[in-house]
Order: C-alpha cells, then sequence, then structure tokens
C-alpha cells in the first residue's frame, strides 16, 4: 500500500533568500550610512561647531561619494557580479563610518563622510539590479519594493535609540552611534558575501514567476550592448527625472530632525519618535507603489508619488505645528522609497536582468546629481533666510517639477 503523500515539500525559490538580504544591504548602504546622519545632525553639528551650510555640505560630500561610486558599481556589477561588489562596498561603508566617528574637525568629517557615500554607492546600486535578475518582469516592481524597505527598518530602528545612545554617551554619544553603525553593517557585509547569488542560473534556477513563453533578453546571448544604455533618449529622459527625487527627498531628510528641534520646539527624543512613525509607515510603501507601478504603469505612478511628496515637503514648511508636522511624516512616509523601487523596476523593463544594474546605475548618475547639490543649497538657503522653512519649500517646489517630468514621459512602460 502505497502511503498517502510521498513528494517532497516544495523548497522556497532561492530569489526569497536573496531579495531578503538584499533588503538587509539597504538597511546598511542607506539606512545607517546616509540616514544615521539625519538624527545625528544635531549633536555633530554642535560638536564640530558646523552652521547649516557645512552640515548641508558634509551631506553633500556623502552623495558626491555615492554618485562616484553609482555608475561604475553599476558597471562593474554587470561586469564582474553583484556580489563581490556589494560586499565590497558594504565594508567601505563601515569603514567611512568608524572614522566619521573619530573626526574631530570639519574637514575630516567630510572626508569620512565621503568615503562612506563611496562604499553607500558601490553596494546600493548593485543589490537594487540585482533583484531585476531574480525575479520576472511581471514581479519586478514588487521586488524592488521590498528591496527599498531596508530603509524603512533604519527609520524605524533609529528612531529610538539614538536619542538613549545620545542620553546614554553624552558628548560622545554620537561617536559611538556611528561605531554601533560601522559594527552593524561589517556584519552585513559578511551576510552578503554568503548568501547572494548572482543570477539564478548560478544555482541552476530560472527568476522567480517566470514561464517557458518568457524570451531572455538579446543581451544575454549576444553580449552586453552598453549603448543600449548610455544611448537611449528614454534612459535620459527617465535619468532627468530621477534628478528631482534626489534633490527634494535629501533636503527633507537630511534638516528633519533639525527643522523639528531647532524650530518646531521638539525633543531629540520627541523628533526620533516622528522618524520611528515616518519609518513604520514607509515600511511597505515600495511595496504598495512597486505593485501600482505594475497595474498601472510606472508613467502614473510617478506622477501621482512626486504630487504627494511636493505636498508632504509644501506642508512641512508651511504649517509648523504638530499637525502639520505629523501630516508631512505621513504623506512622506507613504510614499518614501516608492521612487527608487519604481526606477528600478523600469531599469528592467527597459534593458533586460543583464543590463538593469548598469541602467539603474547610469539614471543614479543623475540621482546623485540632484542628492548632492540639494542639502548645500538649502542649506545656504536657510543660513540666509534664517530659516528652514523657504529650503524645504525649495524641495516641493522640484517635487513638483519630477512630476511634470514624469508627465512628460514618451511611453509609460508596464511590468
Amino acid at each position: 500500500m502505497q502511503p498517502a503523500d510521498t513528494a517532497k515539500p516544495r523548497r522556497p525559490h532561492y530569489a526569497w533568500i536573496v531579495l531578503i538580504v538584499g533588503t538587509l544591504v539597504v538597511f546598511g548602504s542607506l539606512g545607517l550610512a546616509r540616514f544615521g546622519y539625519t538624527m545625528l545632525l544635531p549633536p555633530m553639528q554642535q560638536a564640530l561647531t558646523l552652521d547649516n551650510t557645512q552640515a548641508g555640505a558634509l551631506a553633500t560630500v556623502n552623495l558626491i561619494g555615492y554618485l562616484a561610486l553609482a555608475l561604475i558599481g553599476g558597471a562593474l556589477a554587470s561586469h564582474y557580479g553583484p556580489r563581490a561588489v556589494i560586499t565590497a562596498g558594504l565594508a567601505v561603508a563601515a569603514v567611512g563610518m568608524i572614522l566619521t566617528g573619530l573626526a574631530d574637525t570639519f574637514a575630516s568629517a567630510m572626508a569620512w563622510r565621503g568615503l562612506t557615500g563611496i562604499g553607500s554607492g558601490a553596494s546600493n546600486v548593485p543589490v537594487m539590479g540585482l533583484l531585476a535578475a531574480w525575479f520576472a518582469k511581471r514581479r519586478r516592481g514588487l521586488a524592488a519594493g521590498i528591496g527599498v524597505t531596508g530603509s524603512s527598518l533604519a527609520l524605524i530602528l533609529l528612531g529610538p535609540l539614538v536619542p538613549r545612545i545620545l542620553t546614554a554617551y553624552g558628548h560622545n554619544g554620537w561617536r559611538v552611534c556611528w561605531f554601533i553603525f560601522a559594527a552593524a553593517t561589517l556584519a552585513l557585509a559578511a551576510l552578503a558575501l554568503a548568501a547572494l547569488r548572482n543570477r539564478p542560473s548560478d544555482v541552476g534556477l530560472r527568476p522567480l514567476g517566470s514561464s517557458d513563453f518568457d524570451q531572455p533578453p538579446a543581451a544575454a546571448s549576444t553580449g552586453l550592448h552598453w549603448g543600449s544604455v548610455y544611448r537611449s533618449r528614454i534612459v535620459w529622459h527617465v535619468g532627468m527625472i530621477y534628478v528631482a527625487f534626489g534633490s527634494s527627498y535629501i533636503i527633507y531628510i537630511t534638516f528633519f530632525t533639525k527643522y523639528l528641534i531647532a524650530e518646531g520646539g521638539y525633543t531629540q527624543a520627541a523628533a526620533g519618535r516622528l522618524f520611528m512613525i515616518m519609518g513604520w509607515l514607509s515600511l511597505l510603501c515600495g511595496l504598495v507603489w512597486g505593485w501600482v507601478s505594475d497595474v498601472i504603469g510606472r508613467k502614473g505612478a510617478l506622477i501621482i508619488v512626486y504630487l504627494i511628496q511636493a505636498a508632504s515637503f509644501g506642508l512641512f514648511a508651511l504649517w509648523p505645528a504638530p499637525t502639520g508636522f505629523a501630516l508631512s511624516a505621513v504623506l512622506f512616509g507613504l510614499t518614501a522609497w516608492s521612487i527608487p523601487a519604481i526606477m528600478a523596476a523600469m531599469c528592467g523593463d527597459l534593458l533586460g536582468s543583464r543590463l538593469a544594474p548598469a541602467g539603474l546605475g547610469f539614471i543614479t548618475l543623475f540621482f546623485g546629481i540632484g542628492q548632492a547639490a540639494g542639502p548645500s543649497a538649502a542649506g545656504a538657503v536657510a543660513d540666509a533666510a534664517g530659516s528652514l522653512a523657504p529650503a524645504l519649500l525649495l524641495a516641493a517646489g522640484v517635487a513638483v517639477l519630477g512630476a511634470v517630468g514624469s508627465l512628460l514621459l514618451p511611453h509609460a512602460p508596464k511590468g
């Protein structure tokens, strides 16, 4: 007599392991290495006697470092494989954070924030491109949306953790925070090396969600045609749209805590709680908007998100009261990382899985230009006006331009 069921249980597709580890890579490369600065800006500014222009410059040099590796990081990942590039990038970011914690002058802080940015660019850009290789086109927006939640996890953790460390360690608390962030990032580098795989074929699999009817991209069989990335008019258009997100959101994030404390009457702990709430709200934003972009198209999703973020930044500046701050944080949280998720999916749509990392790296060059320009310009505006509110209105205006640029896309690739 045969047993009722002798079939072996199916093992989960390895793409889920890649997605989980990839999300943790984003947590380290962006969540800790970049957004940690938002929570640590007030004590760092006091300890190093920085004005708003200098504080913005520290964010800018970090983003210049990110920009420097964004383009070549994606290309290196396409050529040598994302796994090695991601691992090395996380290790470099960790070293940069350790040295940031040891900085005692504005110049040294600039140098080490730049190094941290280099590591962030070398790890974050390839990992988002990696997800495009592991998931079929119709699931690509969803996968990218889950991946970007690594940044949300960081906001959730940093909101309550940083104020406690600052209280426990006094004037050296911000240094201790950087050391803790670095240790966590080094651990994630080891995890990435152990768990990530460059493509499904490396373990005898196909992308999750693919079928026998799916055709492999031409580049997979005929070589990597780099011209399809760098000479594509629509890729350049997408890159120009990405400038608006890089410039606008980084102004808001960089000065979020500082504005609440300096002009909103918040304590460090109260600002941290709102930061954490924003993190919780953003936890599913990439997943939701990635799915929305799969359904209605990347173009429509981009227009909606840019308009919501413009409203968020404008409210933060024009309604300087707890209700206004809370509503602003809610709107941003609901859309926070959706644009990178949509852009990662769009690169896969336009270029195929092999060239997706290079394409994402190329448009991230534009994103990085926006990020690099935003904080310094906003800091200078704030110092000239005596308030951060005009800088936040600048962010709102740039987000509106992003919506207009999205509206002008020649067509709307769907998942």
